[in-house]
């Protein structure tokens, strides 16, 4: 076989989670989330079928990132184990006082991922890593106050897995979101347990992609999915060149002076996105 400069070129299934207050929680708080948060993912990964003993995991205090196997079951991690990970996190917070409560933020991909001496490399870890971390997954947990867990897919979980049927999971269950973080821009399916996702407020870095206003802004044109998103620039976002507003008052001024009645002006203007000009109408 041949390998190139980099090695053996792989895909695996990725996972990473990260606790919701840590930083500013105290020095006994952050203990029991350090002691909680690794036994709730052996559950969940022990209910869901899954051998968390063979993941390669990175910890952090407040997170983990995990590389699972190759040929783990994708199926698994995104039901069975969401579902137990949040039946683990409301029987923890049961009679517990909302600042004692442990709520997670999730993010699963399957991309690639390839061993390198300190860990992985590639553009899988870095794409789940800042999809965990974006403005619109932190702000759909923000938004859910009783929710113990919010979950973000990429496109290849979500398209190939939750909208094909493969998991008991609706489609409509998810709410389509464009991640811009550091490098990174693509997209994400948002899922908060207990909550209609669509109902939450996200703010302007919530919109979905499939919406009228971002569909005319070229957001889908570069925001690829999968593995097509990353920090080698195949993901980020182009161009913007403003486009100077016509004036129109000069035919104004010429119609009302030829006594053709009132007269209106229609200001155009737009932006160049991607070498595709989008304009808006005022009056």
């Amino acid at each position: 076989m041949s390998v190139g400069a980099m090695g053996v070129f792989d895909r695996r299934l990725l996972l990473a989670v990260d606790a919701r207050g840590y930083g500013s929680a105290d020095t006994a708080r952050q203990r029991e989330i350090q002691t909680v948060l690794p036994r709730l993912l052996s559950e969940a990964a022990e209910a869901a079928g899954l051998d968390r003993a063979s993941w390669v995991r990175q910890s952090a205090g407040d997170s983990e990132f995990a590389v699972l196997p190759a040929g783990s079951d994708e199926q698994a991690l995104v039901e069975p184990f969401m579902r137990r990970l949040d039946a683990g996190l409301r029987a923890h917070n049961r009679d517990r006082v909302p600042g004692a409560q442990v709520a997670l933020r999730a993010a699963v991909h399957f991309g690639p991922a390839s061993e390198a001496p300190n860990g992985f490399v590639g553009p899988g870890p870095v794409e789940v890593s800042r999809i965990l971390e974006s403005d619109p997954l932190r702000r759909a947990l923000a938004a859910a106050p009783d929710a113990a867990l919010a979950v973000a897919l990429t496109a290849p979980v979500f398209t190939e897995l939750v909208a094909q049927g493969y998991t008991n999971f609706r489609p409509e269950e998810f709410r389509e979101v464009v991640v811009e973080k550091k490098e990174y821009r693509g997209r994400a399916w948002l899922w908060v347990s207990g909550y209609d996702v669509h109902a939450l407020d996200l703010g302007d870095s919530g919109s979905s992609s499939s919406s009228s206003s971002s569909s005319s802004a070229g957001v889908d044109s570069d925001s690829g999915s999968g593995s097509g998103s990353g920090p080698d620039g195949n993901g980020s976002s182009g161009s913007h060149a403003d486009v100077s507003p016509p004036s129109g008052s000069d035919s104004a001024s010429t119609a009302a002076a030829a006594g053709r009645g009132d007269s209106v002006t229609t200001n155009l203007y737009g932006t160049a996105i991607n070498g595709n000009v989008v304009f808006g109408i005022s009056k």
